[in-house]
C-alpha cells in the first residue's frame, strides 16, 4: 500500500476476502517500505516470535535488485528467511518480482530466476510475479512507474491467491 491509504492495498484485501470467505486468519502486515532483503531477514526472527505465524508470505528483494546489489546476497537472505519460517512450522509462499529492462538481461533475468531456485529447493509454494499484468500498464502504476496504484491492488491479490489458497 505504499503512496496510499493502507486499507486500499492488497493486504488489507486480503484480510477482507478471507473474512468473506470465512477463514479464520489473521492477516499480520509486517511489510516496511524500502526494505532490502537484508532487512527483512534482521526483522524475520522477531516477528516469527511475536506472531507465530501458520503462513509466512515472502515478498522482498525489488529493492535489492533496484538497488543493484549481489544477487547471491539476496538469494542467501531470502533463502534463509524461508529456512526460518519453516522451522517454526510456518508453511511458506515466496512472492516474486522482476526488475525493469535497463537494468541489463543477465541482471535482470538472474534476479527473476532466483525465486523459482529458491521455491524448487526450499520445497515452498511460489507466485511468480506480483505485478503481473500491472507492471505493464501505466494506468495501473503510481508515477514513480515503481508502485502499483491503488487500482491495480486487487489484481495483485488475484495474482497471489492461486498459490496461497491452498496453504490455507
Amino acid at each position: 500500500a505504499y503512496g496510499m491509504d493502507v486499507n486500499s492495498g492488497w493486504v488489507a484485501l486480503l484480510r477482507q476476502r478471507l473474512e468473506r470467505e470465512k477463514l479464520d486468519y489473521q492477516v499480520v502486515n509486517a511489510s516496511t517500505s524500502g526494505d532490502t532483503t537484508a532487512n527483512g531477514l534482521t526483522r524475520l526472527p522477531g516477528l516469527l516470535a511475536a506472531h507465530q505465524p501458520e503462513i509466512v508470505v515472502i515478498e522482498l528483494g525489488g529493492n535489492d535488485g533496484l538497488r543493484g546489489l549481489a544477487l547471491d546476497r539476496m538469494k542467501h537472505n531470502i533463502t534463509a528467511m524461508v529456512k526460518k519460517a519453516k522451522s517454526t512450522n510456518a508453511r511458506v509462499l515466496l512472492v516474486g518480482m522482476q526488475l525493469p529492462p535497463n537494468y541489463g538481461k543477465s541482471y535482470t533475468e538472474r534476479f527473476r530466476r532466483i525465486y523459482r531456485e529458491i521455491a524448487v529447493e526450499q520445497k515452498v509454494g511460489l507466485a511468480p510475479f506480483i505485478l503481473d499484468g500491472i507492471a505493464t500498464n501505466r494506468n495501473l502504476m503510481q508515477p514513480d512507474g515503481i508502485h502499483a496504484a491503488a487500482q491495480a491492488q486487487q489484481r495483485m491479490l488475484e495474482n497471489l491467491w492461486p498459490q496461497l489458497r491452498p496453504l490455507l
